[in-house]
């Protein structure tokens, strides 16, 4: 039988946090972190990362576990969420899934296999006769990239897998590099390779919500957190994490918050240029989440313009895994 799982995302600033746990406290659950950089400690300000003091007795995994220069991407983040799943189960709890991270969610919603995909690993311990070559093909592409910059990758990309290019921003050159390896180590899309995982039946019986609110408000939400970001020392976060050795290069460093306000301490843009870069970025970061969740299947849509407050949306949520989960 399979065991239960709920899913709850939506785009950032749109208030995940704050239902997740309210669903936790009905339902009787966990809260599993399903956010890209809120698994690192001392970045606090930048993530909108939850207080010690907001959890209300909730449990919560995959905060505050790795330090800002270890690596941490969707294998990493699969395997240890897996291993929640599983232990909260085992408890007589129910998981829930809470971020914005999409990829993340159907890597451990169906089970992704990436043990074919171009990765760090498989390039450090290759197989096969066209892997072999992989460590000098990816040491020419982070080449290129420092030359000519991640959308001169992400162009080559457009080139050889338009979709996969349409997928990955066109600064995320560590996956640019990887849809690209993965092309010269197989001769195979791999915009092809991930649409076949996704059609992988999930091993949980699952709810899939996405909490949804109207465009301007999300942007005013975004808008109003950012300008807290700041009041709240994200300048001073972000100095610290310098000081501490940390360089803007790195992957934890490419985050939202972080980036812009790296560009304003060196020199690149003044302080309002960083803050309007930085809203900015968030907002189409926020679109291109909601691009993301149109293209799950089975997904649960709940529109917070529907209702009147949290407490009716928990309503619903209940209704709805009341008779999907028989709890």
């Amino acid at each position: 039988m399979k065991k239960p799982l709920i899913i709850l995302t939506g785009p950032t600033a749109v208030g995940k946090t704050a239902l997740s746990i309210k669903l936790a406290q009905r339902i009787g659950g966990e809260i599993i972190s399903a956010d890209s950089m809120q698994v690192y400690r001392k970045m606090d300000i930048g993530t909108a990362k939850i207080k010690a003091c907001e959890m209300q007795g909730i449990r919560h995994h995959m905060i505050d576990i790795l330090d800002a220069d270890e690596e941490f991407n969707v294998v990493v983040f699969q395997k240890k969420a897996r291993e929640h799943v599983e232990e909260i189960n085992s408890r007589g709890l129910i998981p829930i899934i809470t971020g914005g991270t999409g990829f993340y969610i159907q890597a451990l919603l169906y089970d992704i296999n990436f043990t074919n995909e171009a990765s760090d690993e498989i390039c450090e311990n290759p197989s096969g006769g066209n892997a072999a070559g992989a460590g000098g093909y990816r040491a020419e592409l982070e080449a290129l990239a420092a030359l000519k910059g991640s959308e001169y990758l992400h162009n080559l990309l457009k080139g050889i897998d338009e979709a996969a290019a349409e997928a990955i921003h066109a600064n995320n050159h560590r996956r640019i590099i990887r849809a690209l390896e993965y092309h010269h180590q197989t001769g195979n899309l791999i915009s092809l390779h991930n649409e076949t995982e996704k059609q992988r039946k999930s091993p949980y019986n699952f709810t899939y919500f996405v909490l949804n609110n109207e465009r301007e408000k999300i942007y005013e939400n975004i808008n109003r957190r950012v300008d807290e970001m700041i009041a709240d020392g994200l300048i001073d976060e972000v100095k610290n994490l310098r000081e501490s050795g940390l360089s803007r290069l790195m992957v934890s460093m490419q985050g939202l918050g972080y980036k812009e306000i790296f560009a304003y301490l060196d020199g690149e843009v003044t302080l309002e240029e960083a803050v309007t870069l930085l809203k900015r970025d968030t907002r189409r970061f926020a679109k291109r989440q909601l691009t993301w969740f149109r293209r799950e299947k089975e997904v649960i849509w709940l529109n917070k313009a529907d209702y009147h407050s949290d407490d009716e949306i928990v309503e619903e949520m209940m209704r709805v895994i009341s008779g999907k989960l028989k709890v």
